[in-house]
């Protein structure tokens, strides 16, 4: 397997431009087999995710074009609806194709998907809500069933607010007879940015990025043109790892009204952050402040960026907690922190106890997870001597062109290819 290899101490200095958002790409993507035609999207990030949606797509029977950023397809020639073990253990994001199956083909058969062992992430949500669309769903040796002659509007309540849930029901309502309203569903910018695509192909959806959607279906979606929105999280990584080195990064390509929290954060820690519409800029101090970190749904902070913020805690000054409300396992980075010589304590599984030390130091460490992985990087290039982080194809899955825009910003890393 791939290995990173960084020499820490460098400050990050210049510009770095921000890919479009895997997360946001991901059910873009899978809204194609809605359509009986050609869909086209740009600005796609290149990464495993995404190669591995697009083989899925193929595998139904589409055909899939992806040439460097662009992605071409064509749904008219889907021919199967299953989505097999071997295509969807990779990655859970493949349950966005049972939604789009069922409401244009009336039958899915998907199995129960893989991912980043970060803790229990139950599809039940999904499927309560296909049943209350009126689908027939059971489990069996593995896979999802879900059959109907065509799915009818109906009022959906989520226990909890669910991004995939959100997004797959709501792809699925759209070709659904009458008005479908869901409550309690998921506000992240992804959520908007792909009402926002589905309405450009016809949908009628409204309330998106607030609390209640309401998707009034339609018969037929039709072939357009998309592109996808920046990567927050990504653009968040880059600012944490300019404020752990003391550096002074510009971040273009961003979209600032998506990040308000990790901002918020940032300046909290000390680091200044300058925003414009479409960039930040962020400078570092020579010794950040302990902030708390309470994990929380969007608008709130970013589970997704806890693990870069722990990486930042170890060298602060003072004593911070992080509180994890949405995973129950997303902390095992900070066994591999501890390496490096931080001081960090786990109680009751969700609370880490990150008390900053001085500085870190470079070892051997693995990576277990994509968001764990771009922490190691960040402790990396804050440690003393070398660091070599094993299982990177975890980071492949989630950063496009990683080592490449860390290289542009003065970082002393590079890639240890496996032969």
């Amino acid at each position: 397997m791939d290995k990173i290899e960084i020499k820490g101490g460098n400050k990050l200095e210049g510009e770095v431009i921000i890919s479009g958002a895997k997360n946001a790409a991901l059910p873009f993507i899978a809204s194609t087999i809605l359509v009986d035609g050609k869909t086209s999207i740009t600005n796609v990030p290149s990464l495993m995710d995404i190669k591995s949606i697009l083989l899925l797509l193929q595998n139904l029977g589409a055909k899939c074009e992806f040439n460097g950023n662009h992605v071409m397809i064509d749904g008219s020639t889907i021919n199967n609806t299953q989505a097999d073990y071997d295509l969807v253990r990779k990655m859970r994001a493949s349950i966005l194709v049972l939604g789009p199956l069922v409401a244009r083909f009336g039958y899915a058969r998907v199995s129960l998907p893989g991912g980043c062992a970060i803790g229990a992430r139950p599809v039940d949500l999904h499927l309560k809500a296909l049943e209350s669309l009126g689908a027939d769903v059971s489990i069996e040796h593995g896979y999802i069933e879900a059959k109907a002659e065509r799915l009818t509007g109906s009022e959906i309540y989520f226990d909890t607010p669910t991004v995939t849930g959100t997004e797959n029901i709501m792809m699925a309502a759209t070709l659904a007879k009458g008005v479908t309203v869901l409550r309690n569903s998921a506000r992240e910018p992804e959520i908007l940015a792909l009402a926002e695509v589905l309405n450009s192909m016809g949908a009628d959806i409204k309330g998106a990025g607030t609390a209640i959607i309401q998707i009034k279906g339609v018969k037929a979606l039709k072939s357009t043109e998309l592109s996808v929105i920046p990567d927050r999280i990504e653009a968040g990584t880059y600012m944490v790892a300019a404020a752990a080195t003391c550096g002074d990064v510009v971040i273009k390509g961003c979209n600032p009204d998506h990040i308000g929290g990790i901002i918020s954060k940032l300046r909290e820690t000390g680091t200044m952050v300058d925003v414009s519409d479409h960039s930040l800029r962020v400078r570092g101090i020579k010794k950040v402040k302990s902030v708390d970190i309470k994990t929380l749904p969007y608008p709130g902070f970013p589970t997704d960026m806890q693990a870069q913020f722990m990486a930042l805690m170890t060298i602060a000054d003072g004593s911070s907690m992080i509180h994890e409300t949405i995973f129950e396992n997303r902390f095992t980075h900070a066994n591999e922190l501890l390496r490096m010589g931080a001081d960090i304590s786990i109680s009751d599984g969700n609370y880490a106890r990150v008390r900053g030390i001085k500085k870190l130091q470079g070892a051997q460490i693995m990576a277990s997870d994509l968001r764990a992985s771009a922490s190691l990087v960040i402790a990396g290039l804050m440690a003393h001597g070398t660091t070599s982080i094993s299982r990177v194809y975890h980071m492949d899955r989630g950063y496009d062109s990683i080592e490449k825009k860390f290289l542009q910003i003065g970082a002393d890393i590079r890639r240890i290819r496996d032969n």
